[in-house]
């Protein structure tokens, strides 16, 4: 997801239209709109609409719907009784399911980790308690078993104003409720700092109901303070070194760490999204990294950490900004390992990192950079996967290549190498190495004419089918001279779904096919164009797909990112969808979340008993929920989940899921 301040409340938000982030691709590289327009030209849709037409004269189209639904609920992989999609301060889970909170912001994880107070917080306390705005969950096994393990969970960012008492004022705007956020503190600022970054937590199933292993020795909480090393091409160069580092190998922090994922080799990688809210100040006067950082939207000031922190004032440290937006690799079996920023697998703001092994022993990683007009891409080690020992793996992501991807009218997609040398990634066009053009990855893959694509997000490889699914969440400012194959609709709102087939069944392949498997929205609005199949209920549709998971068995799980009062009429949640047969894009819904809040996550445990799923950001957007009607903030708050105590606010939480008296989810 991205974070930007509103300009009618102050408030840093996830709505719909502030999510979309400042679009900065400067190119006229194709859209996959204009792709998708030109696959699915309007000849073949009058082919399409003619034979449906000669059909239904001698069927009923009722009949036809009809038996439409019947095959998709006979094929249907998921078996569970549909949730009721709507809006209140609640979650909400099938039934047949309880949904239980594990891990609040503020629980303490260690022995000597104060309780929570949130009247009395301080970067001390949050430095040893869970940390906030839970995005991306990954689960590591102790000792291969399926109810004894780490749970990896990314804290992408923070909300003051849902945190902190005393900083907001209401006021009388135009007529209308305003919300005015006054400057925070250094001491604020430290405790957002901690807030940030990551937590590891042992955790253990007992009694069939999972618990948090307060003092197990591997719980490790990763901050915006931990020092870190740069690894890999980048690590060391010139456009790295600032007064505190001039090695140009260390950093300190990590921000931002939207998704994410688990190597095969049991490390936990974090991404770094969107890192320009950081930054504030001015470069100097012609300083060489102007259009590097204005491709990244650099800065933009969001957070208030410069006034504060000189590392994070471009006027004081102008190469600051380069340290960031990478991908963190952590070894949770020392918890006094370094983590390692991997400069291999390229720099934007990444959304996710998710691996399967090819068919080679190569490892391939898929990452999406999550913006308006921005790319797909795919990063393949050059080393071999050794799974006899673990350790021999512990610098494959230092060698690879990325590649970005370029979509075809014809419904093949491209993987193209960004290499520096090859094509016009050269010193013709401003680069000297490949530390250069991993450092300006955008850049790279702009020359390249990679197609821009509707804010890919999480991209998901499927061991069991060999497909990969691309989240696509939405594109409001898309136009419709804009549109392209893979990228269909103009004012893309609701967002949709790509499905690619690597050639040959291998991951690392250079090519591969593509097909729409989702265009999201609701399917009874004609105009929307949604395309879920005709068994899908109106409950089963969602927009804004964001996260996904694929549960051992191969089954896709979506979790959205957008939906809302305004956009949807419902609360963001977590839905099943049917990829394969009769009951192709077929979806259900699963599990909501309460108002203002997003979905994230999910992830299945090993043997499919549990899902887990992280609330971020509840009761944000009050103003935009008719039963509540004003600003949503710390002291009058839209919703006090999930401890609904007078004396506490709302706390970002990660909820496992499992059947009531066990078993599989979904079967």
């Amino acid at each position: 997801m991205s974070d930007h301040r509103s300009p009618d409340t102050g408030f840093r938000t996830s709505l719909l239209e502030e999510n979309d982030g400042p679009a900065v691709n400067p190119t006229d590289n194709r859209t996959m709109g204009e792709i998708i327009a030109a696959r699915f030209s309007r000849r073949g849709f009058l082919k399409g609409s003619l034979a449906v037409s000669a059909i239904a004269a001698t069927v009923s189209p009722l009949a036809l719907v009809a038996a439409d639904d019947a095959r998709a609920a006979e094929a249907s992989a998921f078996t569970f009784d549909e949730l009721e999609a709507g809006i209140d301060d609640k979650h909400h889970v099938a039934p047949g399911y309880d949904a239980d909170v594990l891990l609040r912001w503020g629980d303490p994880l260690f022995a000597d980790s104060p309780e929570f107070d949130p009247a009395k917080q301080s970067a001390e306390a949050q430095a040893k308690q869970f940390g906030y705005n839970n995005d991306y969950v990954g689960y590591i096994p102790i000792d291969g078993s399926a109810e004894h393990g780490l749970l990896v969970v990314n804290h992408e960012y923070t909300n003051p104003h849902l945190m902190f008492p005393g900083i907001v004022k209401i006021v009388d705007k135009d007529g209308k409720k305003a919300a005015e956020v006054a400057p925070l503190s250094k001491e604020q600022v430290d405790v957002e700092m901690a807030a940030h970054g990551g937590s590891i937590v042992e955790i253990r199933k007992d009694g069939g109901k999972w618990q948090v292993v307060r003092d197990g020795k591997l719980n490790r909480r990763i901050t915006s303070n931990t020092e870190m090393q740069l690894a890999g091409p980048a690590a060391g160069h010139d456009r790295l070194k600032t007064n505190a580092d001039p090695s140009g190998t260390k950093v300190i922090g990590t921000f931002n760490n939207c998704a994410g994922g688990v190597t095969p080799w049991g490390t936990y990688v974090m991404a770094e999204e969107n890192i320009h809210g950081y930054f504030s100040g001015e470069l100097p006067e012609g300083h060489k990294e102007a259009a590097n950082y204005k491709r990244l939207g650099i800065p933009e000031g969001a957070y208030e950490w410069g006034a504060h922190y000189d590392r994070f004032n471009l006027a004081k440290e102008p190469n600051e900004a380069n340290r960031f937006g990478w991908i963190v690799e952590v070894d949770v079996n020392d918890p006094a390992s370094v983590p390692r920023k991997r400069t291999a697998m390229g720099r934007f703001k990444h959304e996710g990192a998710e691996s399967i092994v090819a068919k080679d022993g190569r490892v391939v990683f898929y990452l999406g950079d999550d913006e308006r007009f921005d790319y797909a891409y795919k990063f393949v080690t050059t080393g071999k996967f050794n799974a006899n020992d673990l350790a021999a793996n512990k610098d494959l992501l230092d060698d690879g290549t990325l590649h970005v991807a370029k979509f075809g009218e014809d419904g093949t997609v491209e993987w193209m190498p960004i290499v520096f040398g090859q094509g016009p990634l050269t010193a013709e066009n401003g680069f000297a190495s490949q530390a250069d053009v991993l450092i300006e990855t955008r850049r790279a893959a702009d020359l390249l004419g990679a197609t821009k694509m509707d804010r890919p997000e999480d991209i998901q490889p499927n061991g069991a089918n060999g497909k990969v699914y691309v989240m696509l969440t939405n594109n409001s400012k898309r136009k419709a001279e804009q549109v392209d194959a893979a990228n269909p609709r103009a004012s893309n709102a609701f967002g949709h779904i790509i499905e690619i087939s690597e050639d040959g069944g291998d991951f690392a392949a250079a090519k591969g096919k593509w097909e729409v498997l989702l265009k999201c929205g609701d399917p009874s609005v004609a105009e929307v164009g949604a395309t879920f199949s005709t068994a899908t209920t109106a409950n089963g549709w969602f927009g804004m797909p964001d996260n996904c998971a694929v549960d051992s068995a191969g089954r896709l799980w979506v979790a959205t990112d957008g939906q809302g009062p305004k956009a949807t009429g419902r609360t963001d949640g977590l839905w099943a969808v049917d990829t394969e047969g009769a009951a192709r894009a077929t979806s259900k819904l699963f599990f909501r979340v309460p108002i203002g809040a997003e979905m994230c996550g999910p992830l299945f445990a090993p043997d499919d008993q549990t899902a887990f799923v992280a609330v971020q950001h509840p009761g944000d957007g009050g103003e935009d929920w008719e039963a509540f009607g004003r600003p949503s903030y710390y002291e009058d708050l839209s919703t006090r989940w999930p401890d609904f105590k007078p004396d506490m606010p709302v706390r970002p939480s990660v909820v496992a899921i499992t059947k009531k008296g066990g078993g599989k989810i979904a079967v």
